[in-house]
């Protein structure tokens, strides 16, 4: 059975969404920029961390990572990404609200959980058949999953900014102890790989 592992990007002072989350700014003001400049300004020093973050056989991700709206569902949003988005495997979106399973080009197919990341995750292994199951975010999911001692390796991608508010990572966790397996930085990002600690 594969792992469970989350990549997230975070700010120095732990944010991975600055403030005011919305359709035009899905990870709120000015933070997609500050927190993702690794990803897309400097791709070649960065290459096996981007590779590892879509070489899962599943993900899961929370239903803000999948959309802005709340509530009842909009069935003409079909996520961030476009027509073809970058997972190209099974995505498990949590939710409180049902949705049927949709179909995305390039073998990415959104299928909507309303159990529970325990739910989420079984049929994650399920689907991944053996490969590992990435958690893809927002950072309350990430929460839970850490909270519940599912995950199996955290990779922070730390932006060398402060984003002083937002949405965090860690909010209301308490003690979690945490095993540094790795730790590599390029001049936009430090990369820490990190294995929980159970019981």
């Amino acid at each position: 059975m594969g792992k469970v592992t989350c990549d997230i990007s975070v700010s120095v002072d732990g944010y991975a969404a600055g403030p005011n989350q919305r359709l035009e700014a899905p990870l709120g003001d000015g933070a997609e920029r500050l927190l993702h400049r690794w990803m897309f300004e400097d791709v070649e020093s960065n290459q096996a961390e981007l590779a590892a973050i879509t070489a899962a056989g599943a993900f899961i991700m929370g239903r803000n990572m999948f959309g802005p709206g709340r509530g009842e569902w909009d069935l003409d949003w079909t996520g961030w990404w476009g027509a073809e988005p970058p997972y190209h495997a099974p995505v498990f979106v949590l939710t409180h609200h049902e949705r049927d399973s949709v179909p995305m080009r390039g073998g990415t197919v959104f299928h909507f959980v309303t159990g529970g990341v325990g739910e989420a995750l079984a049929r994650a292994r399920d689907a991944a058949g053996g490969q590992d199951v990435a958690v893809a975010g927002g950072a309350a999911t990430v929460n839970q999953f850490l909270a519940a001692g599912l995950l199996d390796e955290l990779r922070l991608h730390v932006s060398p900014v402060l984003l002083g508010r937002g949405e965090r990572l860690f909010e209301g966790l308490g003690r979690t102890e945490l095993v540094q397996v790795g730790v590599r930085h390029t001049d936009l990002v430090t990369h820490l790989r990190y294995e929980p600690v159970r019981g």
